[in-house]
């Protein structure tokens, strides 16, 4: 989008195609939107002169003015198909414009002359009102195509001249005659509306110019998110590579293939394998965010039995919350197989993010619950914790991009803060939802729910039980109520 005139050429682009192809594209569209606006204003101009004057020539008249209109909607219609390579085209619609232009401002101005015309010398009240609020509305409402504004302007002033100049002629007054006032009136107010449309024509090409530096500024942002997403994208496998061998080499260490690891190295081996899979998981979110940005996440669904799910869930994180000094609980809810449809592989991912944020930020020796309950055609999943709480008014963060909640109170609060952002991803890529209620200084609990395929009867009864270290120990289902009535917060 450009500001110029259709014939003017802008030196720095060399596409005058484009600026006239826009150009009439939007004084069409004005055309169109203002098409009830207009007819309204014709109807009433035809109304009240046929009522006063000749109702003949109002009714042909305004039968000339629909067939303009007519045309003018069938143009409007056919511009926003054209393309700026279509130079003929464009070209014939052009003139297709003027030519209407011309045929519905000639028709206004015989119509006012004659209404002037018929009318004692200097009683032109009515006449001259129309012209000049036909002239007004041409001001207003067609800077975007410059040439149909000066043909209208141009129209209706001869017809302004011819009204005054004719009295003039007729009767010869003297200079201090009220005929000369209104001569020059007139000549004030083709001045006026000469600068009216003036002043539109500027602030029309103003905001196309601003929308222009916009759009170039968008294509520039464009350019460089594509460089940094492909810049991430390689970096990112690039340091997979070498990563995936350091872990390797180091799980070796640590299962003792390689030998006993003497004791002053233990503590050393031990932290280079945490922050490898620190820096792991810091690729993998980063690879995560990527793709979901560049629309190319993919998902492989398929029915998933939500209690094995939850199951899996706890057995492969419980390593992890074992090295945090924390139970973990087994919650499921419901004597019925519950199905859902979804990607297994990125749930347990979603499951990983909310326990092992339980963990992290909960005390020595708490509890973390695991379960899922079913709530009308819904399945409701949960992770609740006896830790730290979330404190108020921090629902953007706990969800946006590399944010973490800061708190004095907080330990091991390591992390990307890119976890549950992807996690709100993939749940809400699903139809699910996914939030949490928290109480400061006595838990959370995150819950997703996520729409039921089936529910299937199998006849077995909803247990909790608790695992600790690697050991299976049994509960009750009044144990994890019990958690729930300690810390304040119900998962349901």
């Amino acid at each position: 989008m450009t500001a110029i005139d259709p014939v003017q050429l802008d030196q720095s682009t060399g596409e005058p195609e484009n600026r006239l192809l826009q150009n009439i594209k939007d004084y069409t569209a004005m055309s169109f939107a203002l098409l009830w606006q207009r007819q309204a204003i014709f109807l009433a101009t035809t109304i009240l002169t046929g009522f006063f004057f000749n109702p003949i020539n109002a009714l042909l008249f305004y039968g000339t003015i629909l067939i303009c209109e007519a045309q003018d909607l069938m143009l409007a219609k056919r511009v926003p198909r054209l393309r700026p390579d279509q130079h003929k085209a464009i070209a014939m619609m052009v003139t297709w414009i003027l030519l209407n232009t011309i045929l519905s401002s000639i028709a206004i101005c015989l119509y006012t002359v004659s209404v002037a015309f018929s009318q004692p010398t200097g009683g032109h009240f009515t006449p001259l009102f129309f012209l000049f609020a036909a002239a007004l509305f041409a001001a207003m409402n067609n800077h975007q195509f410059v040439w149909a504004m000066i043909v209208r302007l141009s129209l209706y002033g001869v017809s302004f001249m011819v009204i005054v100049v004719k009295d003039i002629w007729v009767e010869r007054p003297g200079l201090s005659s009220d005929l000369w006032l209104q001569f020059f009136t007139v000549v004030f107010v083709m001045y006026f509306l000469i600068d009216c449309s003036l002043v539109f024509l500027k602030l029309y090409r103003r905001n196309l110019e601003q929308l222009e530096k916009l759009k170039e500024e968008h294509e520039r942002t464009k350019a460089a998110y594509i460089a940094k997403s492909q810049f991430i994208s390689t970096v990112s496998h690039e340091l997979r590579t070498p990563l995936t061998s350091i872990k390797g080499s180091l799980d070796l260490i640590n299962t003792g293939a390689l030998g006993e690891i003497p004791e002053p190295m233990q503590n050393i081996i031990h932290l280079a394998t945490k922050n490898s899979e620190r820096l792991a998981s810091l690729i993998n979110d980063v690879l995560d965010i990527q793709k979901m940005e560049a629309g190319e996440m993919r998902y492989q669904e398929g029915k998933i039995d939500v209690h094995d799910l939850v199951r899996e869930a706890i057995s492969h994180n419980l390593g992890y919350v074992c090295a945090h000094n924390v139970e973990i609980v087994e919650d499921i809810r419901g004597n019925d197989k519950v199905y859902i449809r979804g990607d297994a592989s990125r749930l347990l991912q979603v499951l990983a993010n909310m326990i092992s944020n339980a963990a992290k930020f909960s005390f020595d020796g708490g509890k973390v619950t695991v379960g899922c309950r079913t709530r009308g055609a819904k399945i409701r999943i949960f992770v609740k914790d006896q830790g730290i709480g979330i404190p108020k008014n921090c629902r953007d963060k706990v969800f946006d991009r590399f944010s973490q909640i800061d708190s004095s109170d907080e330990r091991h609060a390591g992390g990307t803060g890119l976890g549950m952002h992807i996690s709100k991803e993939i749940i809400e890529h699903f139809d699910g939802n996914i939030d949490y209620k928290s109480v400061l200084g006595k838990g959370t609990v995150f819950f997703i729910d996520l729409p039921i395929l089936t529910a299937v009867s199998t006849g077995n009864k909803g247990r909790s039980r608790t695992l600790n270290f690697g050991a299976t120990q049994q509960s009750s289902p009044p144990a994890a109520q019990a958690i729930a009535n300690k810390t304040g917060i119900h998962p349901g």
